[in-house]
């Protein structure tokens, strides 16, 4: 059957492997990861025929998850990041590359192929940090934007690094040709920014007037791998055009019901891409060379953390974002697999280092979400031994604070709180990072600290241990565990509710500590099905109780089945 043999193995293996990964517990990309390495090449049992054509179907796979990641695309939002990412990455790639050089004249390699290894790892992996964001739901917060941004331009640099690498032994010639294909980018950029925003969205209109959900989806897809071809045609990733496509349609009025209808296609050849990968793994080259892939492993990891935290320190980035930063983007990435091809095809590298790099990769990858899910824990242990700046505290109790309640995030919802608990005459302070939340505290005259809550000389000064409530309204959900962990070091016995982006995030801060969860979209539509079936003339009895129901149902039987699993 071919093809269609290798699709079905893929697709059956992914499925078993991804059923282990949900049991233990872990992103389902170890899982898909793992399967591949089962049926690759190199293992005994079921394998794949065709290896090549397994990694060109899942080029789509990145091309559509960054299709996707265009259309969710703010320029306003990366607005903040644009230094780090366009002036940071590079720096960052140019490091990269000497913690690579370095690496290969200890292994004894010469000049040439330690720089090649360099550029191999100088890169990180869009597609394992994505999905590793989305497990852990901290897509949107300020550490996922640094991150995006700088994975932005790491991509873009692939195209230099093709050009300039196997061109070092014709420095003239290499020139030449990047200067050609810098020509082709803006060419590009020109056309897909002045044509695309005029005709792409009168496409999808046409197309939308059809009623048709099929054909939509059809020119979704179609226009999203059409321009990452036309990208891939102008010497561009072809990533990178679906990338911009998404960007080009996410304007339109249409762009959430795009995304909706690509989610499942882009799930589906993202299961290709990371089984893909786990075949490229050969376990008898890493069981025969195990002591130098682990060396290389934790040389790589520990450099390339250091760097992105360092870069983000230096660029004003502060709390938790370093500690995210390089514990989240220390892994080689998908390009570099392309990046090696090249180096194998030109003969500039050799198959040792091929086989190294590929495992360097995949196992940095595998490594990815365990790491990165370490960074709460290990930011609010720094914390505790980092010097800290006096606090400042305002409209305090001269009682002092006792059996009061702990308000974390001075956002909309902190404040709102903070009015209602005032107006009853409950004693409560506010923690807020933010000066201008501050302020709008002190002209409230509400009691509050300016501070992080994740840090313990803060939860101190609001005295914590004699709190009777913390309630922590921040979105982002590595804060959430950072506050989480400090407080129960303070005073393990506080009950503390807390705010989750998302139903994925319930588990994990039930997981945490978390004694009641607040998922404000659940909430709203609550409130809005009580106001519906006031208007169909049901009792208010039967009204809550099928609000209380459904309360349970999302909160309590998660709870439920966390307890039976301890």
């Amino acid at each position: 059957m071919g093809i269609a043999a290798d699709i079905t193995v893929i697709v059956v293996a992914g499925l078993i492997g991804g059923l282990i990964a949900q049991r233990l517990k872990q992103p389902l990309l170890l899982g898909y990861i793992l399967a591949g390495v089962m049926v690759g090449p190199f293992t005994i049992g079921p394998t794949v025929s065709d290896a090549h054509e397994i990694e060109l179907l899942a080029e789509i796979g990145v091309a559509l998850l960054l299709f996707a990641l265009g259309l969710e695309f703010s320029l306003k939002e990366l607005q903040p990041v644009r230094k780090i990412a366009l002036i940071g990455t590079p720096i960052q790639i140019v490091l990269s590359m000497g913690v690579g050089y370095g690496i290969g004249q200890l292994l004894g390699w010469d000049w040439f192929a330690s720089l090649w290894f360099g550029g191999l790892i100088s890169l990180s992996s869009t597609m394992v940090v994505l999905k590793t964001l989305m497990s852990q739901g901290r897509m949107g917060t300020l550490s996922s934007r640094v991150m995006i941004g700088m994975l932005i331009v790491q991509d873009l640099a692939v195209v230099p690094l093709m050009i300039i690498l196997p061109e070092l032994n014709k420095p003239g010639a290499g020139l030449s040709v990047l200067g050609v294909a810098a020509v082709k980018a803006i060419i590009f950029l020109i056309l897909i920014v002045v044509v695309g925003t005029k005709l792409l969205p009168r496409l999808v209109d046409y197309v939308v007037g059809w009623n048709s959900r099929e054909l939509f989806l059809i020119a979704i897809t179609a226009i999203a791998l059409g321009i990452g071809y036309v990208t891939y045609l102008f010497g561009l990733s072809f990533a990178f055009g679906a990338f911009v496509a998404g960007i080009v349609l996410s304007e339109s009025d249409y762009s959430h019901q795009a995304l909706s209808d690509i989610i499942p296609l882009r799930d589906l050849f993202g299961l290709l891409f990371f089984v893909s990968v786990g075949m490229l793994l050969d376990p008898y080259f890493v069981i025969e060379n195990w002591l130098m892939v682990l060396w290389v492993v934790l040389l790589v990891s520990v450099g390339k953390a250091l760097i992105f935290g360092t870069l983000s320190h230096l660029f004003k980035y502060g709390n938790i974002v370093p500690y995210a930063a390089g514990l989240t983007l220390f892994q080689a990435g998908e390009f570099s697999f392309v990046l090696a091809q090249v180096g194998v095809s030109t003969d500039s590298i050799g198959e040792e280092l091929y086989a190294l790099i590929l495992s360097v990769a995949v196992i940095t990858m595998l490594l990815t979400p365990f790491v990165s899910g370490l960074t709460p824990r290990l930011y609010a242990r720094l914390k505790r031994h980092v010097k800290r700046e006096p606090l400042q505290s305002v409209n305090l109790p001269e009682s002092g604070l006792r059996d009061h309640i702990v308000i974390a995030g001075g956002g909309r919802v902190g404040l709102h709180m903070a009015h209602v608990l005032q107006s009853l005459g409950l004693g409560f302070v506010l923690l807020e990072l933010d000066f201008r939340r501050v302020e709008q505290a002190k002209t409230a005259l509400f009691p509050v600290i300016f501070g992080d809550a994740s840090q313990e000389v803060v939860l101190d000064a609001a005295h914590i241990t004699t709190a009777r409530l913390l309630l922590i309204t921040t979105p982002a959900i590595e804060t959430t565990r950072s506050i989480v962990f400090q407080a129960r070091r303070t005073n393990p016995d506080v009950p503390i509710v807390a705010r989750a982006e998302g139903v994925e995030a319930i588990q994990a801060l039930f997981e945490a500590g978390v004694y009641k969860v607040v998922q404000p979209e659940f909430e709203a539509s609550l409130g809005m099905t009580r106001q519906a079936l006031r208007h169909c003339a049901m009792s208010s009895s039967e009204i809550q109780e099928l609000i209380d129901s459904s309360r349970h149902d999302l909160y309590a039987s998660e709870h439920d089945e966390l307890r039976k699993s301890i």
